[in-house]
């Protein structure tokens, strides 16, 4: 059942007795209703306020009906017209149905059948907002949607998921780059009771930082210059679900500040905005970073550490998973249709086997489709894998523990060997983006 509380409705009518009349009988319902008493003012509020249905007459002086649904699109808003008029003719029905109107209806109208017609069209829009959020889920996210593994470790992992996921706490993902952190934070959300709302994810450190606070928190038109029209923020896409932050240690401090207040009051503006936003999410982070250490060291706000560490889950390396290799090499080779007809050696298995995977997961995928691109038969052999998964053995040598600094530092260094110094084409390999290169070859002293 619809809560008709959550139903915004703008009636836009210059006859006023059905304003007043419809406004009365609406609200009686529990609709929440504004009216206006021409297109211009209907324009005006739609540009200032958030409404689920219009409700619009398709004939009034100044700018007419069809106007008005030509200018919405324009205001990139997912408000659902109702169109009302008394003088009903193919052509207008046709015209504002090319221009977006969700229904159709003829004056005098039955309010019975207005008000089915305004829940049905509140519905679309919801639709409308899952469909966008889907699409942007699809530009952010890679083609790996499925946790692969037999290895008791991470068996013990999903039962701990499992565990967690029913509660509303703030959950920190940690682990090293490459682990799969977004995909155990996807099976958090599909165990959780909010399975059915969206899940939107953040790379905090693949976002350039002057854009990242727009895409948080959305904007509306004239915040900045480029901002034409209103955009909503994945705070907004994400309500009733779960927001996924990701690498969460690469935020910018003064954004730190303004997520904090949002986690703490549930409420927020776009930029460029002056009515308050209420947020209603659960909030997933995760990190291949010391948290306690960079907050110690003042690099990341101790308060909003300890707000989104309500509890913990730490993803084990590759290395500590290896019975998993196989199964994952399996999977990887499986989704490159073109080359479903080759397959890995018992040798080429055991040298992956064998290697220390400081990418982890992400490093394995890349590894395989170079492998299967470049293998020159249906059986892929070690001489078909890079050089340096063979020679050098496992990364972890069993005599010393190396700082995962180190690991990391020699990898890159490797990966930038393969690519001749392109920065670019090494953080693809890597899974990174180059900013976050770009920094970790600062922290490395990594001139060259």
């Amino acid at each position: 059942m619809i809560d008709q509380q959550r139903i915004r409705v703008l009636i836009a009518d210059d006859e006023k007795n059905l304003r007043e009349v419809l406004q009365a009988e609406l609200s009686r319902e529990s609709f929440a209703v504004s009216t206006a008493d021409s297109g211009k003012t209907a324009l005006e509020l739609l540009a200032k306020n958030e409404y689920d249905v219009l409700v619009l007459d398709l004939n009034m002086p100044g700018i007419d009906g069809l106007a008005v649904l030509k200018r919405i699109s324009e205001l990139d808003s997912l408000v659902e017209t109702v169109v009302l008029t008394a003088n009903a003719t193919v052509a207008s029905a046709v015209d504002a149905m090319k221009y977006g109107a969700y229904d159709y209806l003829r004056k005098p109208v039955d309010l019975d059948e207005l008000e089915t017609v305004i829940k049905k069209a509140y519905e679309s829009k919801k639709l409308r907002s899952e469909h966008l959020l889907l699409k942007t889920q699809l530009q952010r996210q890679a083609d790996d949607a499925k946790l692969v593994f037999t290895s008791p470790v991470m068996r013990a992992l999903l039962d701990t998921v499992g565990k967690m996921a029913g509660t509303e706490y703030s959950i920190l993902i940690t682990g090293e780059s490459g682990t799969g952190k977004e995909l155990i934070a996807r099976s958090l959300h599909q165990r959780s009771s909010r399975a059915d709302g969206p899940f939107v994810a953040i790379n905090c450190g693949a976002i350039p930082e002057g854009m990242i606070e727009s895409e948080l928190f959305g904007y509306e038109k004239g915040a900045f210059t480029g901002a034409y029209g209103r955009k909503l923020g994945i705070l907004e896409l994400a309500q009733g679900g779960t927001l996924f932050l990701d690498e969460i240690g690469d935020m910018p401090l003064q954004l730190q500040v303004k997520l904090l207040r949002v986690i703490e009051t549930s409420r927020y503006y776009r930029l460029g905005g002056t009515r308050e936003l209420t947020s209603n999410v659960r909030y997933l982070s995760a990190t291949n970073k010391d948290l306690k250490q960079e907050s110690m060291r003042g690099t990341f706000r101790q308060d909003l550490y300890y707000r989104i560490t309500g509890l913990t889950i730490a993803v084990p390396p590759l290395r500590d998973r290896v019975e998993d290799i196989s199964l994952l090499v399996e999977h990887f080779r499986m989704a490159e249709l073109v080359f479903r007809q080759k397959r890995f050696s018992r040798e080429a298995l055991s040298v992956l086997e064998r290697y220390g995977w400081p990418g982890n997961v992400r490093e394995l995928q890349n590894v395989v489709q170079r492998a299967l691109l470049l293998s020159r038969s249906d059986v892929v052999m070690p001489s078909d894998l890079p050089p340096d998964l063979e020679g050098a053995g496992p990364v972890i040598p069993t005599g010393k523990t190396r700082k995962l600094e180190e690991v990391e530092r020699e990898h890159i260094l490797r990966v930038l060997a393969e690519t001749g110094g392109r920065r670019e084409q090494a953080a693809a390999i890597l899974g990174i983006h180059a900013r976050t290169l770009r920094r970790k070859l600062a922290e490395y002293g990594i001139t060259a």
